[in-house]
């Protein structure tokens, strides 16, 4: 990501922001107090893991296309297009394999294990707390990764790029 300070930004941002979350949350003392908020994340990790599935498996389906795009083109695209093709689509596939972990995790019945330590539920929570942050994470820097390479192809692809970013000189 050395080329992409934004992307690294992005991604270290959103994990600052989670691990603010988690701070200003507390420490869980006890069961009943890790149970309830592994239930609370449980409910909303679940559309959240479903939701970056998706948009990761759809950003890979469009990767795909556009690399057949860009092969029809006449216009000349150097290595780092299709470098940045392929950083977005490891961010992707590293984001879609991060939803299947959360989704995987939040399936098992929590609540039904009555014999496990009081820690483990601690331990649960901020295991799950991790992995959402990281699907986030993840999910950001994709959008952020994916950006940067949709700009660079228009620049490429039309002679008018600086219209669209409102940079047009002497016209109006």
């Amino acid at each position: 990501m050395k080329n992409h300070p934004w992307a690294s930004a992005t991604f270290i941002i959103f994990v600052l922001l989670g691990l603010t979350a988690r701070w200003a949350i507390g420490s869980v003392y006890s069961q009943g107090e890790a149970l309830q908020l592994v239930e609370a994340l449980a409910s909303s990790g679940l559309y959240l893991g479903s939701a970056s599935a998706t948009a990761s498996a759809t950003i890979l389906a469009l990767m795909l296309t556009i690399t057949g795009m860009i092969r029809r083109l006449d216009a000349e695209f150097d290595r780092d297009v299709w470098w940045r093709i392929d950083k977005v689509a490891q961010a992707a596939t590293i984001s879609l394999m991060a939803s299947l972990s959360l989704l995987l995790a939040l399936v098992f019945p929590i609540g039904e294990f009555e014999k496990l330590p009081t820690e483990w539920y601690a331990w649960l929570y901020n295991g799950l707390f991790g992995v959402t942050v990281l699907v986030i994470a993840l999910l950001a820097t994709t959008v952020t990764l994916l950006y940067a390479t949709i700009r660079e192809v228009i620049a490429k692809v039309s002679p008018d790029v600086d219209e669209l970013s409102g940079e047009e000189s002497g016209k109006e």
